[in-house]
């Protein structure tokens, strides 16, 4: 479920494809991620954050935060691949194919993830305001 969460959010933006305030907020976003860097993700998500995870649950913005920075969890840095990029004036939807590798309570884990996040344009900032994640099947 962790590793499911973790990629849920993450978008790698191409250059030149994004307004570069949001290309700037999920490159950071990733960044947080991989760096389990909790006051970048509160700022990152939205307050009402809902993640629908690879394992099928539901899970909130404290919910995904905490899995980010449990003892035990690390991400390492990935790449996207087959990118969905659209933006629809003060909304966007970011998405693609990530390999997410790491550790989830001191457990080694590696798995390929389709997601999408949506991010809304509020008080002037990107956010994330919904991810969804769904596990690719090993070929």
């Amino acid at each position: 479920m962790l590793l499911a969460a973790v990629l849920a959010a993450a978008a790698v933006a191409s250059s030149g494809a994004l307004p570069a305030d949001l290309a700037k907020a999920a490159h950071a976003y990733d960044e947080a991620q991989v760096h389990s860097d909790k006051a970048a993700l509160e700022r990152l998500l939205a307050d009402d954050y809902v993640l629908h995870n690879s394992a099928g649950q539901r899970q909130d913005k404290q919910s995904f935060i905490a899995d980010q920075v449990a003892p035990g969890y690390k991400l390492e840095p990935f790449e996207v691949t087959d990118k969905v990029e659209k933006v629809m004036g003060d909304a966007a939807v970011l998405g693609g194919v990530a390999r997410a590798r790491g550790t989830s309570g001191g457990q080694p884990y590696d798995v390929k993830l389709r997601f999408v996040d949506v991010w809304e344009k509020r008080n002037g900032r990107w956010v994330v305001v919904l991810s969804q994640a769904t596990r690719v099947p090993k070929s």
